[in-house]
């Protein structure tokens, strides 16, 4: 039999699958093991979180802050065995909100995938603010020398032009998209790894033992706490594999494989990253004081053509990243419009026939993701209430499967499961999750600041004196809670149905 003969039937075989699920296969199913992870991998994309709050870290207890990586990592981990089992069972688009809706009820699931819509969307915003970080620097390098890394308009100018791209690219398929996406994550693992290698051996300032020193800054629980939300930035969205499930090829095996190997190598590669940047410091004092980030450490090292270089190599690791998000949140956004549980769902859950792509569902989430540029503040204020709500959305999920695991699911076996450790993974991911859920609303300047702790950076009147992730999340949800009451509850909702011979769905009745 050829090889084209067993994709054909590969893919006639999946479709069937979501057939079963009460779907048809619209969107084209295009993608492998490799850009499955390659997806998850950029979506996590540990270059793009290190230049974003890397100096939040090293500010806050100096390079003892490494030791947040492994931690967030371990945690993350065991929140991703669990996803990945659920992701083996339920291959459809929509990550979260999907396996609410299967597992517990109408409003659970639609309050879910609202949260992480809209977490999805901010995060989009985070991470284009992120690339004039390590674009604007390349340019100069490269002779633009009239652009100011340290301006807030120029970093907004570019930030709004990357969304215009990334969205352009999603528009016209997911083909498109892995192909650019597979070819910048082997950029960003080579290129990582490798000049982190260069660093340790060629330009060690500091020794290894800078892991251990904290250049006089308190190192306690609050402060360590404090230093993670870079790690936990960077950490997320492995389940991004799963997201797009109905464009993978055998889903149920290589959607759980793709989310599990992206922490892993995001923990690798993105840990050797930080050895190498934290070594390479040629004065720690100076760089706690004056914040340094990736980018001056680079250009303090390397000569301007090699760091320009190698800027250019992560501007184009954040690109992708950036493409991925929006790829994956537009799949969520498809996947709840097509169920009738967003406004204007008929728009957003068509899919061209040339393209296959929801193209309305692209140019929707790229305009609302473009909302906070109104009064920039910088990648750093975006970040915190992205990471919150992603964090909320993937504890209300865990709870959700814990739920289930109490009711005696998963009665029937799936390519990937996790036996009798389920209930006990499940058990550390909610402790887990609850526990950064506290660090993440926990009122402090350096990871949850009031408007009016930002140097005027962002000013909300009378919000000023609350907490910035407080503010999103409540309006967030109040908007969600209107929006429900008045329209969402009485909308015809999708049939939940799953194959005769998988779990039958756990949903009760509003």
């Amino acid at each position: 039999m050829s090889s084209g003969t067993q994709a054909s039937g590969g893919q006639e075989r999946d479709s069937a699958d979501l057939a079963r699920f009460g779907y048809s296969q619209e969107l084209k199913r295009s993608l492998g093991l490799f850009s499955s992870f390659a997806v998850a991998f950029s979506y996590i994309s540990p270059s793009t979180g290190i230049f974003t709050l890397f100096a939040l870290g090293l500010t806050t207890i100096g390079g003892v802050f490494i030791w947040t990586w492994p931690v967030v990592a371990l945690g993350q981990f065991i929140v991703a065995l669990n996803f990945a089992e659920v992701s083996s069972h339920y291959p459809v688009a929509g990550s979260v909100f999907q396996w609410t809706k299967y597992l517990a009820n109408r409003r659970y699931s639609w309050f879910t995938g609202w949260i992480y819509l809209f977490a999805g969307m901010l995060t989009v915003t985070a991470v284009v603010a992120t690339l004039p970080l390590a674009l604007i620097p390349a340019l100069n390098g490269l002779g633009w020398h009239s652009l100011n890394p340290a301006s807030l308009n120029t970093q907004l100018v570019v930030a709004l032009i990357t969304l215009v791209v990334i969205t352009v690219l999603n528009i016209y398929g997911v083909r498109l998209v892995s192909i650019i996406n597979n070819t910048g994550v082997v950029f960003e693992i080579l290129g990582m790894f490798v000049f982190a290698l260069v660093l340790m051996a060629f330009h060690n300032h500091q020794g290894f033992s800078v892991v251990t020193n904290s250049a006089g800054l308190p190192v306690n629980g609050s402060t360590f706490l404090a230093a993670m939300f870079m790690s936990l930035f960077v950490i997320y969205g492995f389940d991004t594999a799963s997201t797009l499930a109905e464009e993978t090829r055998d889903p149920r095996r290589a959607a759980p494989k793709a989310v599990l190997y992206s922490v892993i190598g995001a923990f690798i590669i993105g840990g050797v990253f930080l050895l190498g940047t934290l070594v390479a410091i040629p004065h720690l004092g100076v760089a706690v004081k004056n914040a340094w980030g990736p980018a001056q450490i680079i250009e303090a090292n390397f000569s301007t053509p090699f760091a320009t270089l190698y800027l250019l190599v992560v501007s184009a690791a954040i690109f992708v990243c950036c493409l991925s998000i929006l790829a994956a949140t537009i799949r969520l956004c498809f996947g709840m419009s097509r169920d009738n549980q967003l406004p204007f769902s008929g728009p957003l859950a068509k899919v061209s026939p040339s393209l296959h792509t929801p193209v309305w569902t692209c140019i929707v989430v790229a305009v609302i993701a473009a909302i906070p540029f109104i009064q920039y503040s910088g990648a750093g204020i975006i970040a915190i209430a992205a990471t919150g709500l992603i964090y909320l959305s993937y504890f209300l999920g865990n709870i959700v499967i814990m739920r289930a695991r109490l009711r005696g699911w998963p009665r029937t076996s799936a390519p990937f499961r996790l036996g009798r450790w389920g209930m006990l993974v499940n058990v550390v991911a909610l402790v887990y999750g609850g526990a950064m859920l506290i660090n993440f609303a926990w009122p402090r300047a350096a990871s949850n600041p009031k408007p009016n702790q930002t140097n005027g950076l962002l000013k909300l009147g009378f919000l000023d004196g609350i907490p910035i992730l407080w503010t999103v999340a409540i309006f967030i949800m109040l908007i969600g809670v209107i929006y429900y009451l008045a329209a969402g509850r009485i909308k015809v909702f999708a049939p939940v149905t799953t194959p005769a011979d998988d779990d039958a769905p756990l949903v009760t009745s509003d």
